[in-house]
């Protein structure tokens, strides 16, 4: 799950406790969000500023109406924080890595919800020095 620094960041997360994902406005990000269920968990990745992923939260409800959505089309999820990385994963560490070089991240850059592999949620939790 990405998210602009600026705008709302992992330290953010952490000072709110439970948050709504919301003003997703992508029909494949918001797919996403629909199949998340209670209890899985997503990386956070600071998008634009940083680039890297930084910590990991954990779905605590599933989609329901996005209501800042006037359309009535999106959905959202509430999150809360799980756990900061040891040493946050940037981007140009993706990119370089041959293991994770099909994940969404890089092939579709600019969607905000993305499905990860078991395989590669694996090999970034030991990048991170988890």
């Amino acid at each position: 799950m990405k998210s602009e620094p600026d705008v709302f960041s992992w330290a953010d997360l952490v000072a709110k406790e439970v948050e709504p994902w919301d003003g997703v406005r992508n029909y494949q990000a918001a797919a996403n969000l629909k199949a998340m269920q209670i209890g899985d968990q997503a990386f956070f990745y600071h998008s634009n500023i940083g680039k890297e992923i930084v910590g990991i939260c954990r779905i605590v409800r599933t989609a329901y109406p996005d209501p800042t959505d006037a359309t009535g089309r999106f959905v959202m999820v509430d999150v809360v924080p799980d756990v900061a990385l040891k040493r946050p994963v940037s981007l140009a560490q993706i990119k370089a890595d041959t293991v994770l070089a099909d994940i969404p991240l890089i092939r579709q850059s600019r969607l905000s919800v993305m499905p990860i592999t078991p395989a590669h949620w694996r090999h970034i939790l030991r990048l991170a020095g988890i």
